[in-house]
């Protein structure tokens, strides 16, 4: 059966253009549409008070998503905390990164980011091993930035920024298409709790080891699966996958490894001090490189204010 027609669990994009799912169209001719499987919702002021986390205690914050920025600006304002110009941000990748510039005044903060992998931001963190760091997180979330976090022996404390729900699916008939793309284990669980998938289910795909092992678990045969070292990003393999299918090769379904890749990578990592960073500032500022701790030999982007501030 070929593939001519994906829903992607994930909101439309702005500029359809833009998307890297737009090539997957252009290349092989396929319809893809755009529709979440679940929503985060914010915490209530009530709800963060009750974790009994004192924002001010730390130099650091780490986020992950968007989301957890918003409500994290948000919280603040509603518990009137005022962030101090000292503050450092970490983030795992650089469009996220960028979109704090909604609420801070990028120059005046120093702002590192990884390259997207949670090696990438593990190394990243190990470097500055002096701040004491609040993890933003969404519930439910994966244990494996904590764990490497205690690893590392830092200082840090989490905080639940936003909870998953189940997005309204009223409107999606999941039949009329061939591939369902999904990147949580929440959009599993909320794909199994709405549909019964007979014999002629669409295929899957899955980002990630969690999403993977969800999806086996609830008794579905995973067809694609990304990152791994061969396919870094979905879209890659999903042309790779779509490719062979619509050319009548015969695709076997994914076998996954027991123990999570992020996981084996914790456990044998020794956070060796010396390695090369390429540092990055602000867009039109000035850049360097510095030497500082690292986990691997591959480089890490960090974004830092560039220019000279009041509290230097």
């Amino acid at each position: 059966m070929k593939i001519k027609n994906v829903l992607v669990s994930q909101p439309a994009p702005v500029i359809a253009e833009k998307s890297p799912f737009h090539e997957i169209v252009l290349k092989h001719r396929v319809n893809v549409e755009f529709h979440p499987f679940i929503k985060l919702e914010g915490v209530s002021l009530k709800e963060f008070r009750s974790q009994r986390v004192d924002i001010l205690a730390h130099t650091a914050v780490i986020f992950t998503s968007r989301v957890t920025i918003d409500n994290f600006f948000r919280i603040c304002e509603e518990a009137r905390v005022t962030i101090p110009e000292t503050m450092k941000y970490f983030c795992n990748t650089e469009a996220i990164a960028l979109y704090l510039q909604k609420y801070i005044v990028y120059r005046k903060r120093k702002i590192f980011f990884a390259e997207g992998t949670f090696s990438s931001l593990v190394e990243l963190i190990a470097k500055h091993k002096d701040e004491k760091f609040l993890l933003t997180l969404s519930e439910p979330h994966k244990p494996e930035m904590p764990l490497a976090m205690e690893k590392m022996k830092l200082q840090f404390g989490k905080v639940i920024l936003a909870r998953t729900v189940s997005a309204d699916l009223d409107a999606v008939d999941v039949r009329k298409y061939d591939l369902l793309v999904f990147y949580s284990p929440s959009e599993i669980a909320s794909l199994t709790g709405k549909f019964t998938l007979g014999e002629n289910a669409p295929k899957i795909a899955t980002f990630g080891h969690g999403t993977a092992k969800a999806a086996l678990t609830e008794g579905l045969t995973v067809h694609v699966m990304a990152p791994t070292p061969e396919v870094p990003s979905m879209t890659k393999a999903l042309d790779i996958y779509i490719r062979k299918i619509n050319a009548g090769e015969e695709v076997p379904p994914v076998t996954l490894e027991e123990r999570s890749p992020d996981l084996t990578f914790i456990e044998s990592s020794k956070y060796a001090k010396g390695r090369r960073v390429r540092t990055a500032a602000r867009p039109g500022a000035a850049s360097g490189e510095q030497a500082s701790s690292a986990l691997k030999k591959a480089s890490v982007k960090t974004a830092g204010a560039a220019t000279k501030s009041a509290g230097k």
